[in-house]
Parts: structure tokens; sequence; C-alpha cells
């Protein structure tokens, strides 16, 4: 909503300049877009006469001319058509920026001849469209006069309208509040009626009163239509409407004074002597819906929750009710009789039709947030008023069909809520003040009764009104009080589960995994592959085809990732992600999981692919495990049970017993990347944060005392027979547990198969790391302590190889 400060100032007496009118607005609750001020990008332009034009020697369609200007007489290179030796026009001095070509003059030749300024166009001004040559002004203009007086630019305010205001979409609202705030006296003139001399010709039936409960209207004879003066021109103009013509002008100059759209029609073109109101119509045979061409040029099918207006008896539509006029009947320069329409739409239908149609005109805008259920008679009244003032033509009696929806029904309010509610110390006297400002009907009492204006339905109730006065006080007026100060929670920030997230997080990133946002949805066929998929985690409404059920895993999504990088150059991906599965659809279905993803593809080498990509994967495992404090050396390696979308025999779980799983790993089913059209090999792991135990006594954000024996360590070297079945990692295992006091670490550094090992059977070579705390240990000790591990190895089916 644009408006200029002399159109305000026609309805508020007041000396406040453009700057406190907006400052005043936004301490309202108006939220001011922006203020142009086009007398400031107009300051460098002035008035100058062309004293001679003659043809630039090396252009033929330049023009070098002589100008009186207000810094004296310039040479210019000009290149209008209409560029001749006595022409008032516009003169821009060397170093001014010319708004329309956003470029700032500088002083250089122009074909050999160097111009000294620029005689402008209205387009170059942003004044106008055209721009087929430089501006012609009248010869009374003085030389060095500024710009924006002949022009009589000021400054335009750009607000944005709140939903529940429509009465800030005229001039006339904002007036009032303003006035309310004390920035001056609200002057609106009193729209007085216009007494009809003869019985409209034009009846009105609404048989649809759900979409227009009333509808108003009177013929006026004898209009002489036709440009529109000056100053309605400049005006509309000036908040970036185009002048069409005066009957069109006026139903635009009141829309925006007043917030009452209104419409007319030329009674040459009406069909009949009566107007319908009603809904679209449905052809019974075609199904069709009827079409109307609307003053836009475009064609609309109206449906049956439209609106219609519609003549010959009902037969013919002819505009689209609170929307927009059809063409058929609108006012041109040859219009003599016109029939004026007033009516108050339904703000739901007119919304719809609008959304539906995909129309938004300014009468749809304003209708659509509800007009002055009380503006429709005094609407046409001004209208008439203006009409006979710039027209002429004789009117007829108004007519007015139905009745208008009720008014705001009264409710009671005590004063003294504004000082309980806002913390507001005011008197009852200025809370009073700022009511009946506003248009509030106040009946004092005990308590007060309230009644709402019609224009204003959005308050219903005793907070509305201490909103309204404090809005107008100012809410810089509301008391400072600061919120008392709370103790700070014992303990960390976030649960140990939040910790985890964090911890787990940076450590996949440190590894060098990507980490990925995806959907908590997936395709239901897609989940199913990852054993998910019940009717009962399927979405209702989904906001995709193929994000239609929760998902019972964060795999698909990695791998479809995956895939799409793979697609689009970047193969070799490795990606993580933290997010919640559902497995049913009760309260402790739901897990929170931690993912990997890597599509190993190196680079081809010579020395060929080096270590397998799954080890990789399991000491990244691993050592995220060891990060989130997971019981690693607690955790037994299970292979073959895995779920169906891992591969058989690349694929193993860790977990706490048969019933506790912590860690699926391994490759992925080729059957599984197949089905989601992503190519392999793909490896991944899924963490079951649920089922990590905490660690005990690990309580605070403090970390224990550093270990650091000042006793050098030593090794020990064993070769164990293991059989083929076994798991080195049950090895490593039983021998760390030999003594955990002195046994700080065993690494595997050799597996042989070959000439002097039993069949099915392997030699597992491991160094012991051995570090003493107390004292350096003897020989007698290293030896009983080598007897430890070689039981320890036994226990687990190992024995020392000879």
């Amino acid at each position: 909503m644009k408006f200029t400060l002399s159109w305000l100032k026609e309805h508020l007496d007041t000396t406040a300049e453009v700057e406190q009118v907006a400052a005043a607005m936004t301490m309202a609750g108006l939220e001011v877009e922006e203020v142009h001020d086009p007398i400031a990008a107009l300051a460098p332009f002035t008035v100058a006469r062309i004293v001679s034009a003659e043809r630039h020697p090396n252009a033929d369609r330049l023009q070098v001319c002589q100008v009186d200007t207000v810094d004296g007489r310039k040479e210019i290179v000009c290149g209008a058509p209409n560029a001749r030796p006595g022409l008032t026009t516009i003169y821009a001095p060397i170093g001014a920026y010319v708004p329309g070509l956003g470029v700032t003059l500088v002083e250089k030749p122009v074909r050999g001849v160097v111009s000294h300024g620029m005689l402008c166009s209205g387009a170059e001004l942003e004044l106008a469209d055209d721009s087929d040559g430089i501006l012609e002004l009248s010869d009374d203009l003085q030389i060095g006069a500024p710009a924006a007086g002949v022009f009589g630019a000021e400054p335009v305010i750009d607000f944005e309208v709140t939903p529940n205001r429509p009465d800030w979409l005229g001039v006339a609202g904002i007036a009032r509040d303003l006035a309310a705030t004390g920035l001056g006296q609200l002057t609106t003139p009193e729209i007085k009626p216009v007494a009809g001399g003869f019985t409209s010709p034009i009846t009105v039936r609404i048989d649809t009163p759900d979409l227009c409960p009333i509808f108003a209207g009177r013929v006026i004879r004898g209009v002489q239509n036709g440009p529109s003066p000056a100053w309605l021109q400049h005006r509309l103009t000036a908040v970036g409407l185009r002048s069409i013509n005066r009957l069109v002008d006026i139903t635009n100059l009141i829309s925006y004074d007043r917030a009452r759209p209104l419409h007319v029609y030329d009674l040459a073109k009406l069909s009949g002597q009566t107007i319908v109101v009603r809904a679209g119509l449905v052809a019974a045979d075609t199904g069709e819906h009827e079409h109307l061409i609307a003053l836009d040029g475009k064609t609309y099918a109206a449906s049956p929750s439209d609106c219609v207006i519609a003549d010959a008896e009902g037969e013919r539509p002819i505009g689209l009710g609170g929307v927009m006029g059809g063409e058929s009947t609108g006012c041109s320069d040859e219009t003599v009789d016109v029939f004026v329409e007033s009516a108050w739409f339904a703000p739901l239908v007119i919304a719809q039709t609008g959304r539906s149609l995909g129309i938004s005109s300014d009468a749809q805008y304003r209708f659509a947030r509800g007009v002055d259920t009380a503006s429709v008679v005094p609407g046409l009244e001004l209208a008439t008023r203006l009409i006979l003032d710039l027209c002429g033509g004789e009117p007829s009696e108004v007519v007015v069909t139905g009745q208008a929806p009720a008014a705001p029904e009264g409710f009671a309010f005590d004063p003294a809520y504004v000082k309980r509610l806002s913390g507001l110390s005011l008197t009852e006297d200025r809370i009073f003040e700022i009511l009946t400002a506003l248009g509030f009907t106040v009946m004092r009492g005990s308590p007060w009764t309230v009644v709402p204006p019609s224009w204003r339905r959005d308050v219903e109730g005793p907070a509305d009104l201490v909103e309204e006065v404090a809005r107008i006080e100012g809410f810089d007026a509301l008391p400072h009080t600061p919120l008392p100060e709370v103790a700070r929670a014992p303990g960390g920030v976030l649960n140990p589960r939040q910790a985890r997230v964090r911890t787990a997080r940076r450590a996949l990133a440190a590894l060098g995994y990507a980490e990925a946002v995806t959907w908590s949805f997936t395709k239901q066929s897609t989940a199913a592959l990852f054993g998910g998929g019940d009717e009962r985690l399927v979405l209702e409404n989904p906001i995709a085809a193929d994000l239609d059920c929760m998902r019972p895993s964060i795999l698909p999504n990695l791998i479809q990732a995956a895939a799409r990088n793979a697609a689009r150059g970047h193969a070799d991906a490795a990606l993580f992600e933290v997010g919640p599965v559902y497995l049913n659809d009760q309260p402790d279905g739901q897990r929170t999981v931690i993912a990997g993803l890597i599509a190993p593809h190196p680079d081809r080498h010579w020395g060929g692919a080096g270590e397998d990509a799954l080890f990789g994967l399991k000491g990244d495992l691993f050592a995220l495990l060891e990060e989130i404090g997971a019981p690693v050396a607690s955790l037994q390696l299970a292979q073959g049970s895995n779920q169906g979308w891992w591969h058989p025999g690349r694929s193993a779980r860790l977990q706490l017993g048969p019933k506790n799983v912590i860690v699926e790993f391994g490759a992925l089913h080729p059957r599984v990347l197949k089905a989601l059209d992503a190519d392999g090999p793909m490896l991944a792991f899924e963490i079951i944060l649920d089922s990590v135990p905490e660690p005990r006594g690990k309580g605070g954000k403090a970390r224990g005392a550093a270990d650091l024996p000042n006793l050098m360590p030593l090794s020990r070297d064993f070769a164990f027979l293991l059989d083929e079945a076994k798991a080195v990692g049950d090895l490593t295992r039983a021998v760390v547990g030999a003594d955990k006091a002195l046994i700080a670490e065993v690494r595997v550094f050799d597996v042989y198969r070959g000439q002097g090992v039993p069949e099915g059977q392997k030699s597992v070579a491991l160094e012991v790391e051995i570090q003493p705390r107390a004292a350096t240990l003897t020989e007698a000790e290293i030896e009983a302590l080598t007897a430890k591990v070689v039981a320890a190895a036994a226990k687990a089916g190992a024995v020392l190889r000879s």
C-alpha cells in the first residue's frame, strides 16, 4: 500500500514531515517498507531552454545544442528527434545521477564533440514510460527552476498491511490511527448524500446472499468521460497506478482513499433491466464452467463457489463479484450513461476465487481481507459526487438490495485491565480518549461497554483493546522490568545421548566422512528392503509420492545419496548421518542410529588396490565406538546373523550377547543396491545408540588423572595355532584378560597358513606389550606372566606353536 504525504494531509491536519509520519506509523504498528523521496532524486535537475540546435558534424541523428541552463550557456549533444530551438526542457549537469539510466554523467566526447550535460526524457527521470524524446515543458517556466517543483514530486510511503487491518488499505484509515497517536487532527471530509432525480431503471436481484449479502447501485445519465484532470492523474501515478479515464480513475481513487472498491458499468452495454448476483454456472450437458472475458483481457472459468455478476436476467456473466469486471460492459471515452456498483462480498469467497483463478486485483485484495460493511452506501454517494464534479450527469435514486452483515457487538471492559496486562499506568480519561479516537463507542460504567466500529471486526475482547491502547500510547512507553535471575541448573546442557551424538559427529568428520541430512521418510517399497514398510508407518499425507513411509533404516537414504554423487562424477563417497529410525508406530519403536557408508572406488594404480576397504571401515567403526565410550573390549563379533540387506559373507555384527546387538556392519547386498539403482560395492555400518551402555562411573566433564608410567615397557612375541573358523579377535581379548594390570596392548602382526601349519588351522603371531607399574619385572615374573598368556590363549582354543 502506497500513499503520498499530500494525500495523507487531506485527511490529517499536521505539520509533520515524511520522516515523522513514517516513525509514527512504525510506533503505531504499521510496517513501513520504504520511504521514497523523488525530491532528493530530482535535486540535480533543473529547467533549461534550447537556444540553437545544429546537426552533429560526425553523426546524422545527433544534434549539437546550445542550451541556457542554471549554470550558464552549455553545449550539449542530444539525440532526441524533438530537440529544437526554443524548447523548454530538463537539464542534467555533469556529475548528476540519472535514475532511469542508472549512470552518473561524466564529461566526455560524443563522436568528437564534448557534451557538457544532458537533456532528459521522462523515462530517464522515471516520470513516464515514454522515451521517444526529451521532455517538452511550458515556456512560462523560469530557467533554473527545480525539476521537483515542476513535476510536483513529493515523498511516497510504502508500507505492508497486516491481514487483520483492512481499514489501513485506505488513506483515511491510516490518518485515523495517526490522529489517535497525536500526530495531527483528523479532517476526513464527511460524505454527504446526493439526491436522485429519477428512479433507477436498473434493479438488482441477489440469488446467493452467502456470497454477496448486500448490493447497492445507481444510474448516472449524461456523463462525459475522458482523460482525468492533472491532479487525479498525478495522485494515482504517484502510488503506481495507471490513469485510464475519469470513471475508472474515480473508482481507483476511492479504493485507495477509503478502502472501498467500486465498479462502473456502461449502461448502454448492459442487457436487460436487472443485474443478478449469483454463483458460477456449470453446463448440464458438458459439465463445463461458464467463462468470462475480464477487463485484463483474459478469460476465466467461474466455478459454483465463485460470485458472478450477470445481466440479461442472469444469463450473461458480466463480472466476477469483488474481483474484476467484464470486458463486455467496460467504460470507454464514448460512455454516456453508467451504472455504479457498491457491494459487500464474503471475504473467504473472494480470497478463494483469487487463489483458484490466479487474480490479484486491488478489489480482490481488499474484499479478501474484509471491507467495511457500513461503507456500501456511503462509498456509492462519494463516487456519485466525484462523477458529477468531474464528468457531469444526473444521478438516479440509490438501489439497495439485501442487508449488510450485523455490526460488531459490544462487550464489557475494565480499564484497569490495561495496567494488569501491559503495565502501562494510564488514566481512564486517556484510555477513553484513545479508544474513541480509533472509532470505538465507549459507554462508561462499571465496567465499561465498548462497541468496535464496523471496520474493526478483528477486535473481539478486552485483550484486543489493551493492545490498541498500548499501540497508540507507544510500545516504547511500556515499563522496563527485567526478568528475575534464575540459578543455572547443575550439570551439563546436553544429556548423555546428546553428548554422544555430538562426539560421534566430530569423530566421523575427523575420519573424513561428510555429514548428510536426509528425510526421515522413504518409499514404502524401499523400506520393505530394509525390514520396514509396515502399513502402520505409511503416511496419510506424504510430501512426495516417493516419501510415503517412515524409514526403518538410514542406509537407503545414504545409498541413494551416494548414487547421486556417483552420477555427478563423485563416486568415492564417504557419508554419515545421525538420526531416528522407526521400527513400529509405538513410542518405543523409535531408535537413534549412527550410520556410515563408503563407496570405495579408488583410482587405478600399478601397485594394486591396497588394503581391503572393509578393514578400513572396521577400523573407523572401532575408533568411533571408542570415542563414544562403548565397551569395545566386551563386544562379541558374530558372523552369519546379519539382516537380509547385508552381504552374507562380508558382514558381521557386534553384540553384548545375542539379544543386545550394538552394530551391524559390512558390505551391502548387491540385490539391495540394484533395487536402489546404485552401483556397488558399498560398505556401511549402523550403530544403535540406544543399545550402547553408558560408561560406568563417568560423570561430569573433568578428565581423569593422566596415566604416565615412569618405567619402560617391554614386549614379548607369541605364535599360536588357531582353528581357521575361530576369530582372531576372541584370541586377542583372551590374552589381554590374562593380566589386565600388566598387559597394556595386544597386536596381531602376522597370520600364516601353509607349510608347517596343520590343515584347517592358522598361525597367529601376537605382540604383547607389558607395562610395569611399581617396579621393574624380574625374569621369574616375566615367565609367570608368559604362562598366564599361554593359559588364557588355551581357553580360547589356541595352542602355542612350537
